[in-house]
């Protein structure tokens, strides 16, 4: 299936997708924003996940994200964000209107160059573009496992979504952050219907990664027989500055 349409598998589930889905760690924002700055875009926004996080570190924050109702969910959960309609191809911003812009979980989905062109054209001169993905920690086997049974094609290949290099921008950092989640046993699986992958699958595929995944819980010695458990993440962060 092509990736539009993968993307656009997001579209029926806004409510369950901010529910169900990680968040990111406080210090991947402190990175990319360290001081307050006077405007923030968060392009890709989904529901608002990491969209929160700038609120407190720009006086005007936008949100641009291609889903309508995704952005209903965003709009009730951050009324004072200016949440948009738009793509990172066409941003619906003037030219040097925000000093950072950021792409939380993404990235991957953009045609990169006229993206980067986009970004860089809303951006002021030297403004900051940071992109973050929280990836499966390798040295937790189970959660491994359930994603090879969501990925099986991608689950050991590298995931990396980003480049060194950007058209139009200068690395200026590079970094990941490990942090843990309590997360319950219903949760957890109940955030794998939310994964593009599971979502466009067929009923009976559905149901046979889901099974798959509860017989990775029920045979890990960390969570066999435990309604809670700790789930690592290792969130990669990516800063450029606009060229």
């Amino acid at each position: 299936m092509p990736e539009q349409a993968l993307a656009r598998s997001f579209e029926s589930i806004g409510d369950d997708y901010d529910r169900y889905r990680p968040g990111s760690p406080d210090e991947a924002a402190t990175l990319i924003v360290p001081a307050a700055v006077d405007a923030a875009l968060d392009l890709g926004a989904g529901t608002g996940k990491f969209t929160r996080l700038l609120v407190a570190r720009a006086r005007r924050t936008y949100a641009v994200e291609p889903l309508e109702r995704m952005l209903d969910v965003l709009r009730s959960t951050l009324p004072g964000v200016e949440a948009l309609v738009g793509t990172a191809e066409r941003i619906p911003l003037v030219d040097a209107s925000v000093q950072v812009v950021t792409v939380a979980q993404a990235f991957h989905w953009f045609d990169r160059g006229p993206a980067c062109a986009e970004i860089s054209r809303v951006l002021v001169p030297g403004g900051t573009l940071g992109l973050l993905w929280n990836r499966a920690d390798p040295e937790c086997a189970w959660d491994r496992d359930c994603h090879r049974i969501a990925h099986p094609a991608a689950a050991d290949a590298s995931t990396d979504s980003a480049d060194e290099e950007l058209p139009g921008f200068e690395p200026v950092l590079r970094t990941q952050i490990r942090w843990t989640e309590p997360i319950s046993r219903e949760l957890y699986l109940r955030r794998w219907t939310t994964v593009s992958s599971v979502l466009i699958a067929d009923e009976s595929t559905r149901i046979r990664m889901l099974g798959d995944m509860e017989t990775v819980l029920d045979e890990s010695e960390q969570t066999r027989e435990r309604d809670l458990f700790d789930l690592p993440h290792i969130t990669e962060i990516y800063v450029y500055c606009r060229a």
